[in-house]
């Protein structure tokens, strides 16, 4: 193999990414898991609670995670008293998500947290450049199922 053909995992556009990603996570996580939150956890009382997402698979396709892992992190939040789940008014299959008291609570508590990593991240950019990675990254999505099974 010539050196020319060799994989550079360094040089990777995924590899970068996947980099870049894990940094702005570790913050995060790290306040997070302060407040017995989990990424996955945090998305969901997000989804609830900052845009009124209500039903299990509209939450999931919001997060970006399956319906079963989904199911799974509702029914563990249940259980922590951070949501509550009821059956449909017009359909009993149906499920209602809302959230408690204790997750409106946690949401105001972690907010201040996802703004600081957010701005972190950002200060390193210029203005043109926040807008420009934020078009190519939109790119790279395009076409792409963006369902994970873990977030």
């Amino acid at each position: 193999m010539s050196k020319s053909s060799r994989y550079r995992l360094h040089r990777s556009l995924g590899y970068q990414l996947t980099l870049a990603s894990r940094l702005q996570e570790k913050f995060l996580d790290e306040k997070l898991k302060s407040l017995g939150l989990t990424r996955t956890t945090w998305c969901i009382l997000l989804a609830i609670n900052n845009e009124n997402l209500c039903y299990p698979s509209d939450i999931a396709n919001f997060v970006g995670i399956d319906r079963t892992s989904t199911s799974r992190a509702l029914r563990q939040m249940e259980n922590d008293g951070l949501i509550a789940r009821k059956a449909g008014i017009d359909d009993k299959r149906t499920t209602k998500v809302e959230i408690c008291d204790s997750g409106k609570a946690l949401v105001q508590k972690g907010t201040p947290f996802a703004i600081e990593n957010n701005a972190r991240m950002q200060a390193k950019l210029a203005d043109g450049e926040i807008a420009t990675l934020h078009a190519l990254l939109q790119k790279l999505h395009q076409g792409e199922d963006i369902s994970l099974n873990r977030f």
